[in-house]
């Protein structure tokens, strides 16, 4: 393979360093520092590997007086493993295995702080916020793990409510409003029996309404359409007494996100907003309250939005969608002409 550019340059700026008059320390902050430019907008994954290369560089020149700058460094190489993509479970396990090495000592590093020979080197202390990060990864490392037995949804969770102690809605909105999507739709992935199924539905659509509570419209609005649509689909299948009520509760949610999300400014989630509000139509009647006389109406209502998020899907390659959204349409185009 040729490198690139990209892995010339790396390279180039590797031997700098390694070469350079910095003390150990800064060559040590300078990798990471790289590393983090790789992994907040990589352009392929070969960037992401270059940042587990500079990570890894920068480990290896800590030694036993650089615990916390080991910790970060393997934190480093965790966040690049785990956002490469890749349809196996071994990078995700190699992304677990370094936060398992790294939290504790981020954990006791942030509990030195009232330590006074600590205050003396603040450069040597994990903060708060660092902290919660890494927990917020690891809990999405766990997560990604689950569907191949080798993690629990519980653990994931309690990961997230751990970042979720820093992460509070007046200083961190964004990261609070992420935590609890991650947290429903973990409650929505744990296996219960059928009689308990109402209870992780129930536990998602409280998390949701729990972070809608303080994530505003204006304020947020692309986390707020976010919890907005997720919302949505919980209460579209929650078991309930009560099924019509739960579907009228989905549509507003989706309109709600849908005050944000437009075609124009925010195609493949409008998409996938209108979509799944196109499934709670079709189960709807005209009339609730005579539902004897069908729905075709709302039936028609939701070709039309399966028609246009399938557009919307073609457009941007997403194949996969775009198939699954071919297949409800043709359905409805049926019942549409039984009716």
């Amino acid at each position: 393979m040729t490198p690139s550019m990209t892995d010339s340059a790396v390279k180039a700026a590797m031997d700098i360093i390694a070469s350079s008059p910095a003390t150990t320390q800064e060559k040590i902050e300078m990798l990471i520092e790289m590393a983090q430019g790789f992994q907040k907008k990589p352009k392929t994954a070969q960037d992401l590997w270059n940042a587990v290369s500079l990570c890894q560089q920068a480990y290896d020149l800590c030694d036993e007086d650089n615990l916390l700058w080991q910790a970060r460094a393997k934190v480093g190489i965790a966040v690049a493993l785990k956002a490469i993509p890749d349809v196996g479970e071994q990078l995700l396990l190699e992304a677990k295995e370094r936060f398992q090495e790294a939290l504790p000592i981020l954990q006791r590093t942030l509990a030195s702080t009232e330590d006074s020979d600590a205050q003396q080197c603040p450069q040597q202390l994990a903060t708060p916020v660092e902290l919660a990060e890494a927990q917020m990864n690891f809990g999405l490392v766990l997560q990604s793990l689950v569907p191949f037995n080798l993690a629990q949804m519980t653990d994931s969770i309690q990961a997230y409510q751990k970042a979720l102690q820093v992460f509070t809605w007046q200083k961190y909105p964004q990261e609070y409003a992420i935590l609890h999507n991650n947290i429903a739709i973990a409650y929505l992935s744990i296996p219960l029996t059928s009689e308990r199924e109402y209870l992780r539905q129930g536990l998602a659509v409280q998390t949701f309404e729990e972070a809608l509570k303080h994530i505003e419209l204006i304020s947020h609005p692309r986390e707020y359409a976010m919890l907005q649509n997720n919302l949505g689909n919980a209460l579209q299948y929650l078991p309930s007494s009560h099924p019509l009520e739960n579907v009228v509760r989905a549509i507003a949610a989706y309109d709600e996100a849908l005050k944000v999300r437009n075609p124009r400014d925010t195609p493949l989630e409008y998409a996938n907003t209108i979509s799944n509000k196109a499934n709670a139509l079709w189960n709807l009647p005209d009339n609730p309250e005579k539902p004897e006389a069908g729905n075709l109406k709302n039936l028609l209502q939701a070709r039309t939005y399966y028609q246009k998020a399938w557009e919307i899907f073609t457009q941007h390659e997403q194949i996969e969608q775009a198939q699954v959204v071919a297949q409800v349409l043709q359905e409805v185009e049926t019942e549409i002409d039984n009716g």
